[in-house]
């Protein structure tokens, strides 16, 4: 018998095995990316998060869609699909550029964290550069969306010493201080804001945060 019959047994093995490996790694990036942005999904958002903001330039960054029900509602859900692709890629590529990464947390609210240098002016950073960027207008075909944000920031010098549910915190009360306010982004303050209600997050759906002790963000 000649060599390559003799290994013919144990190829189908290695070959079953080496197939399962593909599937297992494709299910698993399937699992930790949202299917229609192509982001991270909350729980590999957290997980990489938690040791981004370790970084002295870290900021991390929350942004919610405004009246994007209004688009869903008059344009129907396929089209606000296509629109919150579009946010989703444009958000990539403006954290790519600073060392960083987006994901989407759910509805048409996404996260962020990204290196922010010392001398960066954030005015001319969020919106002439993200806000700007995410607000170009989306062809979908049946019609043209054009989307708007509310941006909260908190850098990790901010707030010396929190957590990423702090800084995630610290970032949710200012993405809500600039909706409020009619603004497109404000930045975190450098204390709590709402200290008997932790600010939003506390009742919003998908947005729960854990105690200061603690080191995850609820999925």
């Amino acid at each position: 018998m000649t060599p390559l019959l003799q290994a013919l047994p144990l190829a189908a093995p290695v070959a079953g095995w080496a197939a399962h490996a593909v599937y297992l790694a494709r299910r698993l990036r399937t699992a930790r990316t949202d299917p229609l942005t192509g982001l991270m999904s909350r729980s590999a958002f957290t997980t990489r998060a938690l040791r981004a903001i370790s970084h002295p330039h870290a900021a991390v960054l929350l942004l919610d869609l405004d009246d994007f029900k209004v688009v869903n509602d008059t344009y129907g859900h396929h089209t606000g699909d296509q629109a919150l692709a579009a946010v989703g890629h444009r958000l990539a590529a403006w954290c790519a550029d600073r060392r960083g990464f987006a994901a989407r947390l759910g509805g048409d609210e996404f996260a962020a964290v990204v290196r922010l240098a010392p001398d960066t002016d954030l005015h001319d950073e969020l919106l002439y550069g993200l806000w700007t960027h995410l607000a170009a207008p989306v062809d979908t075909g049946t019609a043209v969306i054009h989307p708007s944000a509310a941006i909260g920031i908190c850098r990790a010098t901010d707030r010396p010493g929190i957590d990423l549910s702090g800084l995630l915190r610290g970032a949710d009360e200012a993405m809500y201080r600039a909706k409020r306010l009619g603004h497109h982004w404000q930045p975190a303050c450098r204390h709590d804001v709402y200290r008997t209600v932790n600010g939003r997050r506390i009742g919003r759906p998908g947005t729960a945060v854990l105690p200061r002790n603690s080191r995850k963000v609820i999925p």
